[in-house]
C-alpha cells in the first residue's frame, strides 16, 4: 500500500544540490563578465595611466638617475633621507599648507556666496552668472600673464589704484618682493577657481526640493534661517567634497606658479610640484624628483583620507 502523500514534495538530492551550485555559479561568472565588457577600458586606462605610475615613481625614487641615460644606480631610500634633510623642500610643504588653508578659507565660501547670490530675484542674473564663470574659462597661461601685467610695479593696476586713493606707500613690486609674493599669487588662484565651487554649491542647492522650504515658510522660517537649517545641512556632502578636491588640488598645485614667479622669489612661492619640475628637468635629478612626486601623492592621500575619516566620525555621532 503506497501511503505517500502527493502534497509533499521531496527533498533535493545531492545531485540536484550540486547543480544548482553550478547553475549560481555560471551565472555570477557570465553576469561578472558581461560588466567587465563595459568597465574593462576604463578600468585598463585608469590602471595604466593612474595606478602604474604611482609605483613607477617610487620604484625610480629609490635609484640615482638622470632621467636620460639607461644606467640607474640603486641607492634604496637615500633620496628620502636626503629630502627630510632639504631646507627648500620643507619650504615648499609649508607654502602648500598655506595655500592649502588659503583655498579652503576663501575659494569655497566665496563659492558659496556666489551660488546663493545667482539664486536672488534680481534683473540681470545671466550676466553675472557669465561674469562669475568667465576666470574658469581662462587658460591658466592667460590668467598669469594677465595678472603679472596687474602686479606689474610701473604699469600695473594695483600700484596706479594706490597711486589714485593716496596710498602710495603701499606700492611694491609685489611678485618681486618675498614677502607679498605668495599672497598675490594666492588672490590670483583663488579669482580663478572660486566659480569651479560656485557651480558645484548651485547644482546642490538646485537639487533640494522646493517643498522643504515651503513648509519652512509655513512654519515661519526666515531667510537666513532656512540658510542655517535646510540649505546648509543638505550641502554638506558638497562641502565635504568641495574641500577635499581643494586640499588635494592645492598640494599638488604647479602651472599658476610656475608661470608668475616660477617658485621665486628666493622659494618663497616655491611649491612641491615646482621644485619637483626644477629637479627633474632643470637639474636632470630625476631620482630624486621621483622621491618629491611620492611624497606628495603620500601627503595628499593621507590628508584625504583624514578629512574622509572625520567626517564619517562627524556623521555617525550626528
Amino acid at each position: 500500500m503506497n501511503n505517500s502523500n502527493p502534497l509533499v514534495t521531496s527533498k533535493p538530492t545531492g545531485d540536484s544540490v550540486t547543480s544548482a551550485v553550478s547553475i549560481r555559479r555560471n551565472n555570477k561568472i557570465r553576469t561578472n563578465l558581461f560588466l567587465l565588457r563595459f568597465i574593462g577600458p576604463t578600468l585598463f586606462i585608469y590602471l595604466v595611466y593612474v595606478i602604474y605610475p604611482i609605483f613607477a615613481t617610487f620604484y625610480y625614487s629609490l635609484f640615482k638617475w638622470n632621467g636620460i641615460q639607461a644606467e640607474k644606480t640603486f641607492i634604496a631610500l637615500t633620496n628620502y633621507g636626503t629630502l627630510l634633510a632639504d631646507k627648500v623642500f620643507w619650504m615648499t610643504i609649508s607654502n602648500n599648507m598655506l595655500l592649502v588653508i588659503a583655498s579652503v578659507v576663501t575659494q569655497i565660501p566665496l563659492g558659496l556666496i556666489m551660488a546663493l547670490i545667482l539664486f536672488a530675484p534680481l534683473k540681470g542674473m545671466r550676466v553675472f552668472r557669465t561674469v562669475y564663470f568667465l576666470p574658469l574659462l581662462m587658460s591658466t597661461v592667460a590668467v598669469g600673464i594677465l595678472w603679472s601685467f596687474i602686479y606689474d610695479p610701473m604699469f600695473g593696476i594695483v600700484n596706479k589704484l594706490l597711486e589714485v586713493i593716496g596710498l602710495s606707500s603701499w606700492q611694491s613690486g609685489w611678485l618681486g618682493d618675498p614677502k607679498t609674493a605668495f599672497i598675490a599669487v594666492i588672490i590670483t588662484i583663488c579669482w580663478q577657481y572660486t566659480p569651479f565651487y560656485m557651480i558645484l554649491f548651485r547644482a546642490a542647492i538646485s537639487g533640494i526640493p522646493d517643498e522643504i522650504y515651503e513648509a519652512a515658510e509655513i512654519d515661519g522660517c526666515s531667510g537666513w534661517k532656512k540658510f542655517w537649517a535646510i540649505t546648509l545641512p543638505l550641502i554638506k556632502p558638497t562641502i565635504i567634497t568641495s574641500s577635499v578636491l581643494s586640499v588635494i588640488g592645492s598640494l599638488k598645485y604647479f602651472d599658476l606658479i610656475f608661470v608668475m614667479t616660477a617658485g621665486g622669489p628666493s622659494s618663497s612661492t616655491e611649491l612641491m610640484a615646482t621644485y619637483m619640475y626644477k629637479q627633474a628637468f632643470s637639474k636632470f635629478n630625476m631620482g630624486y624628483a621621483s622621491s618629491i612626486s611620492f611624497t606628495m601623492f603620500a601627503i595628499a592621500f593621507v590628508v584625504a583620507l583624514i578629512i574622509l575619516a572625520a567626517d564619517r566620525s562627524r556623521a555617525k555621532t550626528a
